[in-house]
């Protein structure tokens, strides 16, 4: 059995419109084609998957990060026999008579180069790590085709003693995480013959942070009948925000102090399947020209939340369906033929705090809007939302999420 565990764990204690950003590439990474040229198809596979996800659990919070979930698939790829690593890229979302497959690797190499560039003001960690089964022997041009294009690596491990096995997992990824993420797997899990663990630790800063003091606790309603309560943020200010024309919902544009963009999506009431059947890529560039800026009391819980998926009913019904059967074709990982039938897991993590590297402003912000405006709207996440998280240079879908229960 193959395991796949995506886990992210993001810190949104954020920059820019969705737009253009200048490029330093590395003189390693072949950079003939624009990073850019995989941001239509990730984001595209990114409302995909989401929508699955949310069809298949429709009264659940949802909390993804889809560009590591292709990530991991397109590195999967790489391992797999000829139809199935097909089905894979396609269901992906590639055109593979326009895009060489050893291109979308060598874009996949440049994407994960620009999402790690070292920043000051932004502290994240993503990667892969393959653990195979220390009884087969993995292909060494697999293992150097994963290190090259995905900085990943394959370990081998005794899987018989699935004990020490998910301990040893578990030490693994809090070293190469510096301890972000731990207590990964459960010693009472089922064993596997190859676990494929993707992470992603992001931890950022409000270009604007909230003001701890005026945070205060509030209710929050999960539904007509259900109200829980949470630690509601709130800052008046100048903010980019829209009342769609289009789509039933206001939404808010908060930005990271670098390259991260953060839109707050509210659906009217009763209207939530209807923003996320709307959520497209042309949606997103059509917010981001329309936003307008102006004075908003907003309020926005602090929470944390934690999913987890067993993807194989999703990543089916969006076509990739070799993957889980018996006929699985793994030969590109290993000869042997124990190596079978996937099980494909995504975890995410959220916290949502104030964190910010200016002084918070106090709630009577901005006096000589607020005297030209007396009653600014009120933008106020207290019923079910969406969260979409955007890397502003390769464009790329970091997180998506949708805000059900926030405790």
């Amino acid at each position: 059995m193959l395991l796949i565990l995506c886990i992210c764990l993001l810190w949104l204690p954020t920059s820019g419109l969705w737009g253009i950003q200048a490029e330093d590439p590395n003189p390693e990474v072949d950079t003939r084609r624009p990073h850019r040229s995989l941001a239509p198809t990730n984001v595209d596979f990114a409302f995909r998957l989401f929508k699955h996800l949310v069809t298949l659990t429709p009264n659940n919070s949802i909390f993804i990060s889809p560009v590591t979930v292709s990530m991991s698939l397109a590195m999967l790829s790489l391992g797999a026999g000829s139809s199935m690593r097909t089905q894979l890229l396609q269901g992906l979302g590639f055109d593979l008579t326009k895009v060489p497959e050893a291109e979308i690797h060598q874009d996949f190499q440049h994407l994960q180069y620009l999402l790690e560039k070292p920043n000051t003001r932004l502290e994240m960690v993503l990667g892969n790590t393959l653990f195979l089964d220390q009884r087969l022997k993995a292909l060494e041009s697999f293992s150097a085709g994963t290190k090259r294009y995905y900085k990943s690596e394959v370990l081998a491990i005794d899987f018989q003693d699935w004990v020490k096995a998910s301990r040893q997992i578990n030490e693994c990824v809090k070293n190469k995480t510096q301890g972000k993420i731990v207590d990964l797997f459960l010693e009472t899990e089922s064993p596997a013959t190859l676990v494929l663990v993707n992470y992603i630790f992001l931890k950022g800063t409000w270009e604007h942070p909230f003001d701890p003091e005026s945070t205060s606790e509030e209710d929050f309603y999960v539904s007509g009948t259900s109200t829980v309560k949470v630690p509601m943020m709130f800052q008046s200010r100048v903010i980019a925000y829209l009342h769609d024309s289009e789509l039933p919902c206001r939404l808010v544009q908060l930005d990271y102090t670098s390259n991260r963009t953060v839109f707050f999506i509210l659906p009217d009431e009763g209207e939530m399947d209807t923003v996320i059947a709307g959520l497209t890529r042309d949606t997103i560039q059509r917010w981001s020209s329309a936003l307008s800026l102006g004075l908003v009391d907003l309020h926005i819980p602090r929470i944390s939340i934690s999913a987890t998926y067993d993807l194989k009913d999703t990543l089916v019904h969006m076509g990739i369906v070799d993957l889980f059967t018996s006929q699985a074709n793994f030969s590109g990982i290993s000869q042997e033929s124990q190596l079978k039938v996937p099980k494909v897991v995504h975890k995410a993590v959220l916290h949502l705090d104030e964190t910010g590297t200016k002084p918070a402003t106090t709630p009577g912000g901005a006096p000589n809007l607020r005297a030209l405006l007396a009653k600014p709207p009120i933008i106020k996440f207290n019923r079910p939302f969406v969260i979409a998280i955007f890397d502003d240079m390769t464009w790329s879908s970091v997180f998506l999420g949708k805000v059900v229960n926030p405790t």
